[in-house]
């Protein structure tokens, strides 16, 4: 389509890793065996979450949020990755690519909210441990999950405005494996600072926001577990937090070196392995960082093979 001397583009080549195949093949095999394990642990945390009575509390409600929020973000950037590298097509439509930009970041920044409602519910659960019950009521858990979604939707609702209003009239190459900002901002022909600076605001206040709750609230976790009379006690009250503080160790720090920064120089290749940390590998990571740290899903684990050896014996 011709506009004055100016194609206007109507799809977007995603480069992707390496365009040798072999190497290509061996990366398709490497991803969808990690998208499957993605799949495997997140559905099996939810799955336990909704059938075992113990983890049917706030902690564990949020963490199966989380687990539904890791499978969304990775089904929307990994399937058309994968298809692309088997298949050695790399186009996705104008405005599939628009739109997976926006569900992806969507998906992300209520990914951050979530992260932060989950400190502080830790917050109120060791300093407030009487209270707790009636503060972290079925209807406040709901207010902060629907106040998350909300939070994630708003926050990404100017960049997403913004970035589809720009004019896009060739190169159409996407320096990434899915339609990340920053690549396809590179690709607009007009002046991107406006955009840039949204998307840099945007990512400063959802970031360092997100994350400010969540050291505050360690903080004074940290500080009550300290008064904790036992060392049996400390230890308790401190397992029940180490899951979540490597997760969103992992998350923040790969998501600040990607968006929390002014664009200087070609850092698209580093911004793409940091990518694959925080959309891939970690969304992989979670499961088995609350199985193997949360005794109470290691016990609904091992409940539902039991109970699953009894009926395969009948």
């Amino acid at each position: 389509m011709e506009k004055g001397n100016k194609s206007i583009v109507m799809e977007f080549i995603l480069l992707g890793f390496q365009n040798i195949r072999s190497v290509e093949i061996l990366l398709f095999v490497t991803f969808f065996f990690i998208y499957a394990l993605n799949i495997t642990g997140n559905a099996t945390i939810i799955a336990l979450v909704l059938t075992s009575r113990p983890l049917q509390v706030p902690m564990y409600f949020f963490l199966s949020n989380l687990s539904f929020l890791e499978l969304m973000i990775t089904s929307t950037v990994m399937p058309k990755m994968l298809v692309n590298m088997i298949i050695g097509k790399k186009s996705i439509s104008f405005v599939g690519c628009l739109t997976q930009s926006f569900f992806y970041f969507l998906m992300g920044s209520t990914e951050f909210f979530i992260l932060a409602v989950m400190s502080f519910d830790r917050y109120l659960a060791i300093c407030y441990p009487l209270r707790y019950a009636s503060i972290m009521s079925t209807k406040v858990c709901f207010q902060l999950l629907v106040g998350s979604w909300v939070g994630g939707f708003l926050i990404i609702l100017v960049p997403s405005i913004v970035t589809a209003g720009l004019p896009f009239c060739g190169p159409n190459l996407v320096n990434h494996f899915f339609c990340d900002s920053a690549p396809l901002l590179k690709l607009v022909c007009a002046d991107t600072s406006l955009a840039e600076q949204v998307d840099f605001g945007t990512s400063c206040i959802l970031l360092l926001g997100s994350l400010s709750v969540t050291v505050v609230s360690y903080i004074y976790i940290i500080t009550a577990i300290l008064k904790m009379p036992t060392a049996q006690g400390r230890k308790k009250a401190f397992s029940t937090c180490v899951s979540h503080i490597t997760v969103v160790t992992l998350y923040y720090g790969s998501s600040i070196f990607i968006y929390v920064r002014p664009t200087k120089g070609n850092v698209l290749d580093f911004n793409k392995m940091g990518t694959v940390l925080n959309t891939i590998v970690t969304p992989m990571l979670n499961p088995f960082i609350y199985c193997l740290r949360n005794e109470k899903v290691k016990e609904s684990l091992r409940d539902v093979f039991k109970k699953s050896i009894v009926i395969l014996k009948k």
